[in-house]
C-alpha cells in the first residue's frame, strides 16, 4: 500500500485535514459522535506545536477558539446536536466580529439528548438559522471519509479568506465510518491564510474594507495594532455605534461578502443529468444511497440523475435552476422530516414536482428506499 493511502475514520480525516490546513488550536468538550475528533486533536496537535484544551462546556469551547483566532491562530471546535445549540450565540459573535474559525457538527438523532450513536441530518436549518440576527454562514457537508479531509481543508480556507465562522456538517455515519483515503502531498494542497494589513500601516482599522471582496485585512492581537472587538454594532475602528447608516452598511457587507462570492464557495457533484427526467438531490451520507439508487434506476432504463450538494449554505440555487428546465421531478432524501427540501421548493417555485424520502428513526436511508420512490414517480 502506498504510504499516503490509509484506512481512516471520518472523524480522523477531519482532524488530519484540519492540521494540514494549519489548525494549531482546538478547544472542545467530548460529545458523541464527535468525541474522536477531540481525542485525536489531543494526541496530534502537540506533535505539530499546536495546543489542545478540553473546556468545561461547549459555550466556553466556542469562546476559546474565537480568542485563539484573534491572536492569529487557526482554530477549530467539534460537537454534536446539543453542543451545537450551546455554541450558537458565540457563532453569531464570530460572524459579527468577523473572526475566522471552524465548527464541526457530527449530527446525531434528536432533539435534546436524542439518539447519541445514531445518524441524523436534523441540524441543517440550525446551521443556517441557529444564531440570531441577519448574518452570513458557510456550511459544508461531506459524504465520505476522503471527502471529509478535503472539506475540512476548504472550511479553513473559506474561514480565513472571508473572515467568517465555517461549519462542517457531518453525520454520525460519516464520522464513524472507516474507508480508504488517499492523502495528498501537502506541498500540493492549497492552504489559504487571512490577509493582514501592510506592515507598518499606521492608520489600520480592523473593519475598513479596501478590496472588492468585502473582506477587511485582519491583524492579530499583539502585533502592535489597536484592535477593538465587540459584539455590538461597530464602525471601522471596531468601537460601538448606533449610526443607522453605518449599521445598515455593516450588516449588508457581512451578508454580501458571502453572497457575492458564491461562485467560489458552492461545490456540488452531478451524475447522469443530461437526459434525466427524475433528479435525486442529496447531501452527506444520504448522497451515497441516492447515487446508488440512481445507478440502479438507470440499469432498469429509468432516466434518473443525481446531484450532491457539498455546499449546503449558501444554498446552491443555480443547481436547482439548472435541472428545473429539464427534469419533471426532484426527489430529496433526508434523515429528517424535510429541511433542505424547503429550499428546493423555494427555488423551484412550482416549476416541477418535488418528492421527499425521510427517516427520523436513527437508521440510514437505503438505496432501495430511494429507488422505490424513483419508481413511484417515473
Amino acid at each position: 500500500m502506498e504510504n499516503n493511502v490509509k484506512l481512516m475514520q471520518g472523524n480522523e480525516a477531519c482532524v488530519e485535514g484540519a492540521i494540514a490546513a494549519g489548525m494549531r488550536f482546538y478547544a472542545g468538550y467530548p460529545i458523541t459522535p464527535s468525541t474522536e475528533i477531540a481525542e485525536l486533536c489531543a494526541e496530534k496537535l502537540p506533535l505539530v506545536g499546536g495546543k489542545f484544551i478540553q473546556m468545561e462546556d461547549e459555550i466556553a469551547s466556542m469562546a476559546a477558539i474565537i480568542g485563539a483566532s484573534l491572536t492569529g491562530v487557526k482554530a477549530m471546535t467539534a460537537t454534536s446536536g446539543p453542543g451545537f445549540s450551546l455554541k450558537q450565540e458565540n457563532i453569531g459573535f464570530a460572524a459579527l466580529t468577523e473572526v475566522p474559525c471552524v465548527i464541526v457538527n457530527v449530527q446525531r438523532g434528536g432533539p435534546s439528548t436524542g439518539l447519541p450513536t445514531s445518524p441524523a441530518q436534523g441540524d441543517v436549518m440550525q446551521a443556517r438559522w441557529g444564531t440570531h440576527g441577519d448574518h452570513p454562514v458557510i456550511v459544508l457537508s461531506p459524504s465520505s471519509v476522503e471527502e471529509t479531509y478535503y472539506v475540512t481543508v476548504k472550511a479553513f480556507n473559506f474561514a480565513e479568506k472571508y473572515r467568517v465562522p465555517v461549519i462542517v456538517l457531518m453525520d454520525e455515519v460519516i464520522g464513524h465510518m472507516r474507508e480508504r483515503v488517499k492523502l495528498p502531498d501537502l506541498s500540493e494542497l492549497e492552504v489559504v491564510d487571512r490577509v493582514k494589513p501592510e506592515p507598518g500601516k499606521k492608520d489600520y482599522y480592523p473593519y475598513e474594507v479596501d478590496s472588492d471582496d468585502g473582506v477587511p485585512p485582519m491583524a492579530s492581537y499583539g502585533e502592535g495594532y489597536r484592535f477593538h472587538v465587540t459584539g455590538l454594532i461597530h464602525d471601522k475602528t471596531g468601537f460601538p455605534t448606533r449610526d443607522p447608516q453605518i449599521t445598515d452598511r455593516l450588516i449588508r457587507r457581512l451578508i454580501n461578502k458571502i453572497e457575492c462570492n458564491k461562485y467560489d464557495i458552492i461545490e456540488y457533484k452531478e451524475e447522469s443529468l443530461d437526459d434525466a427526467e427524475i433528479i435525486v438531490l442529496s447531501y452527506g451520507s444520504t448522497a451515497r444511497s441516492a447515487q446508488r439508487a440512481v445507478r440502479m434506476a438507470r440499469e432498469e432504463g429509468i432516466k434518473a440523475g443525481w446531484v450532491q450538494t457539498v455546499t449546503i449554505w449558501p444554498f446552491p440555487s443555480e443547481v436547482v435552476d439548472k435541472v428545473c428546465g429539464k427534469a419533471r421531478t426532484i426527489i430529496v432524501p433526508e434523515m429528517n422530516l424535510g429541511q433542505l427540501v424547503l429550499e428546493v421548493e423555494r427555488v423551484a417555485a412550482g416549476r416541477l414536482k418535488i418528492e421527499k424520502v425521510n427517516r427520523v428513526d436513527g437508521e440510514m436511508i437505503t438505496p432501495d428506499e430511494v429507488l422505490q420512490k424513483i419508481k413511484e414517480v417515473k
